[in-house]
C-alpha cells in the first residue's frame, strides 16, 4: 500500500520552511544592522601616549570618537594627564578626503535608516522566490503532464493516459483519470465488437430464411414452415440478447426494480421446465437474495440452456447459502472447459473452438449472466467437475 502525502502538507510545510529560512536571514541581518548602529552609538575609545623630544612618555589618556552633525566625518578628543599633574584637552581633527571620496564610501551595507530596511525586505523577498520556485515547478509540471495526457484523450487517442508518479492528489487525479479512460475505451471496444458480431449472427439466420424462400415452390411444407420459424425464433432472441446486453453495459440505463426473491424457488421453477434436477439445503428455509427478478430468472435460465446444450446427460442444480452469499451451481456432464478457455467463454460472441452454429446460441449467453451478476454485486466462474463436465457457479450477497 503506497502511502500518500497530501498536497496541502506539501505546500503548507514548503511555506513552514520557507518563512523559517527567511526568518533566520532576516534575523542575522537585523542583528548586523543593530550592531553597526550600536558601533556608531558608542564608538570604543583609543588610547593615545604624548612623548617628549627625547622620546620619554610625559602623558597618557583616551579618545573617544564624537560623531559630527549630519553626515560629516567624525573627530576624536579626549582628556590626557601629563606627569607633572596637568590635564590637557586633545582633539584630532577628520583626516582630509582626496577628491571625489565621498561620505557614502565609508557606509556599510545595507545602509542604516528606511533605505537599509527596504534593502532587507527585497533580499527577504528575493530568497522567497528563489526558494518557492522548484516547489512550484514541479507540482505545475505534474499537472501540465496529466492536461497533456486529458488532452490527448480528448482529441481520440483512447489509449492515451497521465503520468501516475507520486503519492498525493495529483497522483490521484492521474489514478482515477487514467481508470475512467480505461473503462471507457473498453466499453467503447466493447460496443464495437458487439457491432461487429451482432452483424454477421443476423445474417445467418436471414441467410437460411432467404434460402428456403428461394428454394421453396409453391405453398410451404411443414417442414419448411418448422424451419422459417426457428430461424425468426433465433432472430428475435438474438436481438433480444442483444438489447439487454447494451442495457446491462451501460451503467445508468434501468434495468428494473430490487425486491426480495426466492431464489430457491425461482432456480425450482426453471429446473422444472428445463428438466434439470435440484438440490437445497434443507436446514436452509427461503434464500432471499435482493434483486431484479426477471434478470435473475435469466440469469438462472441461461445457465441451465447451456448446461443443456452441451450435456447428453443430466443437469444438477445446488442452491445454497455461504457465508453472505447465495450460491446457484449448475452441472452438467459435457465434455467441460479447458482451463485456458474458463474466462474467455464469458466475451460476448465467444464460442468454444469446434462448437457450431447446429449447436444453437451464438455466444451472448454466459456473457447476460455475468453482466446480471455484476449488476447485483454478485459473480460468476466456471470450474471443472470430478468425474468430467463442467459447473457454473453464480455467487449473489444475501
Amino acid at each position: 500500500m503506497t502511502l500518500r502525502f497530501p498536497l496541502y502538507l506539501r505546500i503548507w510545510l514548503a511555506v513552514i520552511a520557507a518563512v523559517a529560512v527567511l526568518t533566520v536571514v532576516f534575523g542575522a541581518l537585523w542583528e548586523a544592522y543593530r550592531d553597526s548602529v550600536r558601533s556608531e552609538q558608542t564608538p570604543p575609545a583609543r588610547e593615545i601616549v604624548i612623548r617628549d623630544a627625547a622620546g620619554q612618555v610625559i602623558g597618557e589618556g583616551a579618545l573617544r570618537r564624537v560623531p559630527a552633525p549630519g553626515t560629516g566625518p567624525s573627530t576624536f578628543e579626549g582628556e590626557v594627564v601629563l606627569k607633572d599633574g596637568r590635564e590637557i584637552t586633545v582633539q584630532v581633527p577628520p583626516r582630509q578626503r582626496r577628491p571625489g571620496e565621498g561620505p557614502a564610501a565609508l557606509r556599510p551595507f545595507p545602509p542604516r535608516g528606511p533605505t537599509g530596511l527596504f534593502w532587507l525586505l527585497g533580499i527577504v523577498a528575493l530568497a522567497v522566490v528563489l526558494g518557492s520556485y522548484p516547489v512550484i515547478r514541479r507540482l505545475t509540471q505534474r499537472l501540465e503532464n496529466v492536461r497533456r495526457g486529458v488532452e490527448r484523450w480528448g482529441q481520440g487517442d483512447l489509449s492515451a493516459r497521465a503520468d501516475e508518479s507520486g503519492s498525493d492528489e495529483v497522483a490521484f487525479l492521474a489514478r482515477r483519470f487514467n481508470h475512467a479512460a480505461e473503462r471507457v475505451e473498453t466499453l467503447i471496444k466493447s460496443h464495437k465488437s458487439l457491432l461487429a458480431n451482432a452483424s454477421h449472427e443476423l445474417r445467418s439466420p436471414l441467410a437460411r430464411i432467404r434460402m428456403g424462400m428461394e428454394l421453396m415452390e409453391g405453398p410451404p411444407t411443414p417442414g419448411q414452415r418448422r424451419e422459417i420459424l426457428r430461424n425468426l425464433g433465433e432472430l428475435d432472441q438474438l436481438i433480444d440478447e442483444i438489447l439487454l446486453a447494451s442495457r446491462l453495459d451501460a451503467r445508468e440505463t434501468d434495468v428494473g426494480t430490487f425486491e426480495p426473491v426466492d431464489l430457491t424457488g425461482l432456480a425450482a421453477e426453471e429446473c422444472a421446465q428445463a428438466g434439470a434436477e435440484l438440490s437445497a439445503q434443507a436446514d436452509a428455509g427461503t434464500l432471499t437474495v435482493d434483486g431484479v427478478p426477471r434478470l435473475l430468472r435469466r440469469a438462472v435460465r441461461n445457465l441451465l440452456e447451456n448446461a443443456r446444450r452441451y450435456s447428453p446427460g443430466p443437469v444438477e442444480v445446488d442452491v445454497r447459502r455461504e457465508g453472505r452469499h447465495a450460491v446457484v451451481r449448475v452441472c452438467d456432464r459435457g465434455p467441460g472447459v479447458p482451463p485456458d478457455q474458463c474466462e474467455r467463454i464469458f466475451e460476448p460472441f465467444y464460442r468454444l473452438p469446434g462448437a457450431s452454429e447446429r449447436e444453437g446460441g451464438v455466444g451472448l449467453g454466459l456473457a447476460l449472466v455475468r453482466s446480471i451478476a455484476g449488476r447485483h454485486h454478485g459473480t460468476v466462474h466456471c470450474e471443472a467437475r470430478e468425474g468430467g463436465g463442467a459447473c457454473f457457479v453464480l455467487r449473489l450477497p444475501v
